[in-house]
């Protein structure tokens, strides 16, 4: 006879790295700890030189490379990625560095269960170069967002976001340590939300189930 007590099955998480793939160490650490309560699938990469990788490796996480530079065309790449995404049927995607805008049919496969990180206090400084962008606007705060993935480009409904202060005369890569020691906090936070089902979503805004 089954226990009435048995525990829940824990929520499957794949993680879409490019680079260095420090906010995915960051999670990885929690997962790690129990801090996040998760089952790591699989880290998927497109680039088969990221550092991720190696962090994957540390921490016992599969790795799945998906590399652009294999693939004939952009359509080819987003069918593989697909593919190799219904393999691991993932509870939620978390895209920590990933450089590819993710196809229209992932996107609406995976609705409200893809979230990214992004160095802005979204809807400002969208795109890339963030950080540049917010200090040649002569902004006094910018920050980080997590927030969930939609058809656009960093346009999905928003989760949590922390702020830094830019101070005079910082630079680029300054602003961005800083912002980063911010992701590192906000991140795993956001996913341990979905993860208990504290996140419900209505329209466009978010509201958190403390």
């Amino acid at each position: 006879m089954a226990s009435l007590f048995r525990k829940k099955s824990q929520k499957r998480v794949v993680f879409l790295a490019s680079g260095r793939g420090s906010n995915f160490e960051a999670c990885a650490v929690k997962i790690k700890d129990k801090t996040l309560s998760c089952e790591p699938v699989g880290l998927i990469t497109d680039n088969a030189e990221a550092k991720a990788i190696l962090i994957a490796k540390k921490y016992k996480i599969p790795t799945y490379i998906v590399d652009y530079k294999g693939f004939g065309n952009r359509s080819e790449f987003n069918s593989a990625l697909a593919n190799q995404l219904d393999e691991l049927r993932p509870d939620l995607i978390v895209t920590v560095g990933f450089m590819k805008i993710l196809p229209q049919e992932i996107v609406k496969t995976y609705k409200n269960r893809i979230i990214n990180i992004h160095p802005s206090l979204l809807p400002a400084f969208p795109g890339i170069n963030s950080q540049r962008q917010a200090i040649e606007y002569g902004a006094k705060i910018s920050g980080c967002t997590v927030h969930f993935i939609d058809e656009g480009v960093d346009t999905g409904a928003i989760i949590l976001q922390s702020p830094v202060t830019i101070e005079s005369g910082m630079t680029e890569s300054q602003l961005s340590l800083k912002i980063l020691k911010e992701e590192h906090k906000i991140l795993p936070k956001a996913i341990q939300y979905f993860l208990n089902d504290k996140i419900k979503i209505e329209g466009r805004k978010v509201r958190l189930i403390k």
